[in-house]
């Protein structure tokens, strides 16, 4: 490599700037005398984890379950690349969740891997493609931000990375051929791609690929729809993992009330109240697994309310929805709505119990055996049966939920429930026969979450519950005979949650 080096650039010369130095900002030393002097007087680096991760053999597990589903098939799943935010930044890592479930791998490892299930007689011999530790006497040491170890710290070693996950470890650099010679096996019937994670990947294996473009793209379809419903019902590990997620999360909540007195009154008091929550979401985890939404007032009545720059004021509600991501990448999404001075109105005391029946109604259908859809409905009929005693449907309730009807829906345009794991927004790819028309089973983990949101310029609602939005959201486990509440350390009743923020204010 030196040898190279110095035929590029002489002895005592400084190389001119290629196009890409021409334009950039940074000064980066590139004579040859620098380069040698860099590479030398190291040390060995730290030693490295070589311990198994706990998440290894659990992914073995789905590995298997996987190749059983596609024989003969190669089978590509990307982490994804490093996505630019802006100018030269880029944002902070996180592997695609089909990678993270097939690997165990999770925080920010690893940018532009790959994980491939050769075909191999009856089964499948995964590899992970990666990009190895980088030597001290390249370029890429010193010069490369996106890589480079000086600038990023040292990527682990392929000997680490395969003690870690179980699994048979190279370098990315050989990947084309690899893929290559699975392709040009006699037994080989066809080779799937996740072909959204990373773009060049999927230009990687195209010229490999024989068939219509849409015969193509149903096969890759057919992939990731396995991989989503592959995720549906969580294994041991995952459940713990997920635990793990919501007791920081209600960790982050009892954050959120302390600081609720700074809030009131500050000019963005719902930024006060979020970075009470996601500081403790990056102190506890790997940060938070979806943009926490702090909405307070009438922006409650907004669903995806994120931009959070409004005030907190004293007599309103707060409707906080966050969730902590573990460094597994499994996240929790918790909501509850709290009374910013501690203390429900009436009118807000109202909202609050009627959105409350309707999740107990959910709990109550939900077990084994009932259709996920069912718990949805079980929630609507209490929403619609209220509103209709509150005098705002134009029809009553047993009308409203008829299909031609959903009068009920202007209040809660959402739905009641979606499953949870690696994305907070788990399994959307699974297929509506494994999803809404499913039947629960043990360990399938989804949200209870129905909420009522008054906007304040609703003319149809009774003028003192315009501005009031509640929702309320918790984690479930289906057990053998029922559900579990993860998040059951959070309370849930008006009464409950007034003497907890009174407890936590002192």
């Amino acid at each position: 490599m030196e040898a190279l080096l110095d035929a590029q650039h002489p002895e005592g010369a400084d190389p001119a700037p290629d196009s890409e130095d021409a334009k950039s900002h940074r000064t980066l030393p590139r004579s040859a005398a620098f380069r040698r002097f860099i590479a030398q007087g190291w040390g060995p680096r730290p030693a490295e984890d070589t311990a198994a991760a706990p998440s290894a053999p659990f992914a073995a597990r789905r590995r298997e379950v996987l190749s059983s589903l596609f024989p003969g098939e190669v089978l590509v799943v990307p982490a994804g690349p490093l996505v630019r935010r802006s100018n030269d930044c880029d944002y902070r890592y996180r592997p695609h969740s089909a990678f993270a479930h097939l690997t165990g791998l999770g925080t920010d490892r690893e940018a532009d891997a790959v994980l491939v299930l050769h075909p191999r007689g009856e089964g499948h011999e995964a590899v992970l493609y990666l990009r190895p530790q980088g030597s001290r006497d390249s370029e890429e040491f010193y010069a490369n931000a996106r890589y480079g170890e000086l600038w990023v710290g040292p990527r682990p070693s392929l000997a680490a990375q395969e003690a870690v996950t179980g699994l048979t470890c190279r370098d990315v650099a050989v990947l084309a051929e690899e893929l290559g010679a699975s392709v040009a096996d006699g037994d080989t019937r066809g080779l799937r791609v996740v072909d959204d994670a990373d773009p060049a990947v999927t230009a990687l294996v195209t010229p490999l690929r024989t068939g219509e473009a849409e015969q193509v793209r149903a096969a890759d379809d057919e992939l990731v729809t396995a991989l989503s419903e592959l995720r549906l019902v969580k294994d041991e590990w995952e459940v713990g993992q997920l635990r793990e997620a919501v007791a920081a999360t209600v960790r982050g909540f009892e954050e959120v009330v302390r600081a609720l007195p700074r809030a009131v009154g500050h000019p963005r008091g719902e930024r006060v109240v979020e970075a009470a929550f996601d500081g403790t979401a990056r102190v506890e985890g790997n940060g938070v697994g979806y943009e926490t939404i702090s909405a307070a007032g009438d922006h409650a009545c907004t669903l995806h309310w994120i931009r959070n720059d409004g005030p907190v004021r004293s007599g309103d509600l707060l409707l906080l929805d966050a969730g902590v991501e573990a460094d597994s990448l499994y996240t929790a999404d918790v909501t509850r709505t709290l009374p910013v001075d501690g203390r429900f109105t009436d009118a807000q005391r109202r909202v609050y119990q009627a959105v409350l029946d309707a999740a107990d109604a959910a709990f109550a259908v939900a077990r084994p055996g009932v259709r996920f859809r069912e718990v949805h409905e079980a929630a609507m009929r209490v929403i619609a049966d209220r509103l209709s005693a509150w005098g705002v449907l134009p029809v009553d309730a047993a009308t409203s939920l008829e299909p031609e009807g959903q009068y009920h829906r202007r209040w809660m345009a959402h739905g009641t429930s979606h499953h949870l794991g690696l994305d907070v927004h788990d399994c959307a790819q699974a297929r509506r026969e494994m999803y809404l028309d499913a039947e629960l089973r043990p360990g399938m983990v989804f949200t209870i979450e129905p909420g009522l949101y008054v906007k304040a310029e609703d003319e149809l609602a009774p003028a003192e519950l315009r501005g009031i939005g509640v929702r309320i959201e918790d984690d479930v486990l289906v057990t053998e005979d029922g559900v579990e509440n993860l998040s059951a350390a959070l309370p849930r009743t008006p009464d409950e949650v007034e003497a907890w923020m009174a407890s936590l204010r002192g």
